[in-house]
């Protein structure tokens, strides 16, 4: 699958990392400032917890994140997330991270949840949880 418009190939590298390895659970993407083109901020292996401090207060981010948790019945099970993380102090940005929250949507089909994020209680772990389900 070829590489969309706005999305760099540093990007995708950091994408095929996530999903062929098991070392980093979370990719958080960011725009650079000329040309406006998706790179990788942040890839690591975090925690829930960890990685909603990682989110700026004041800028947008998008996140790719697989969410490790257990069924009712006790089975472990993964999702990966698509967040788009866009606090209010962010607002002049949103049009852009629009824009590539859509790009990135449509490059990961299989990716199936997909959020909006203004607030670190949006990302609550049994929110995300149920959303996985």
């Amino acid at each position: 699958m070829s590489t969309p418009p706005g999305l760099s190939d540093r990007l995708r590298a950091a994408l095929q990392h996530l999903r062929e390895r098991r070392e980093i659970n979370t990719v958080t993407l960011r725009y650079t400032d000329v040309p406006a083109v998706l790179v990788p901020d942040v890839e690591a292996n975090l925690t829930h917890e960890e990685l909603v401090l990682a989110l700026p207060e004041d800028e947008p981010r998008l996140v790719l994140h697989e969410l490790a948790f257990a069924s009712p019945e006790g089975t472990r099970k993964h999702a990966q997330l698509l967040i788009f993380w866009m606090p209010p102090a962010a607002g002049e940005q949103e049009e852009t991270y629009t824009a590539g929250f859509t790009a990135l949507r449509e490059h990961l089909p299989d990716v199936r949840v997909h959020l909006t994020a203004r607030r670190t209680g949006q990302l609550a772990y049994r929110r995300l949880v149920a959303l996985a389900g």
